[in-house]
């Protein structure tokens, strides 16, 4: 039996990596959270005190940097340099940080060559941003998940409020989705787009289950034998 290979990207706050893990649990299958190992790389710039923006001093820095992704009871764990950091990364710096150092080819370049080394051993379901034009070009399935800006700026505040977490305003959180959206979409480099085979799934106004019920009916109905 052939893996199975299921890309689903869109914009930061869209809900893919929620909606992803939950799918991968469901089917049985590996999920691998990209934007986690961007973020390692953000956390690594952050405690050296580079600039994120400047390419040379973060690629040095990689050079001396090793990022690997483990499994343990099926959740993904990030390690940096050793070091299990999967919770020191969901910091809004850190999310902030890896829309910049994402730009950077030699950045990209290795973890795209990581994410699909994984994928040629697992089936997977992979979310990000250039999953399906990049890393997984030939994916089975392909689904571009999306929302308005002021609809993902609304959950992200929602979230941060239920835990406890809301230090930014409504405002400064649709600022930042709105930063991201421009870093990601105008870089040079794997920029954010939507593969012309990709399944656009549009949940702005839906709950959390709607959107997963609607992804599963998508992955359902799709033939990826």
């Amino acid at each position: 039996m052939k893996n199975i290979q299921i890309a689903m990207d869109g914009p930061s706050g869209a809900g893919k990596s929620t909606i992803a893990k939950r799918a991968a649990r469901s089917l049985g299958i590996l999920y691998l959270d990209t934007g986690a190992m961007y973020r390692a790389v953000a956390l690594k710039g952050i405690r050296c005190g580079i600039d994120l923006c400047d390419e040379k001093s973060v690629g040095g820095m990689m050079a001396e940097t090793v990022i690997d992704v483990v499994y343990r009871e099926g959740n993904q764990r990030v390690l940096l340099d050793g070091e299990d950091i999967t919770d020191a990364i969901r910091t809004n710096e850190v999310s902030m940080g890896a829309s910049r150092v994402s730009a950077h080819p030699a950045v990209r370049e290795r973890m795209v060559a990581t994410q699909q080394g994984i994928a040629r051993r697992n089936s997977v379901i992979m979310d990000g941003r250039d999953i399906g034009t990049k890393v997984l070009p030939d994916a089975d399935l392909k689904i571009f998940l999306t929302a308005t800006a002021e609809d993902r700026a609304m959950r992200r505040y929602l979230e941060l409020q239920e835990k406890g977490m809301a230090d930014k305003s409504y405002e400064a959180l649709l600022d930042e989705i709105r930063e991201r959206d421009r870093n990601d979409s105008s870089r040079t480099h794997s920029p954010l787009v939507r593969a012309e085979d990709a399944i656009l799934l549009d949940t702005t106004g839906f709950s959390l289950e709607q959107a997963m019920d609607a992804v599963m009916k998508i992955i359902k109905n799709a033939r990826m034998d």
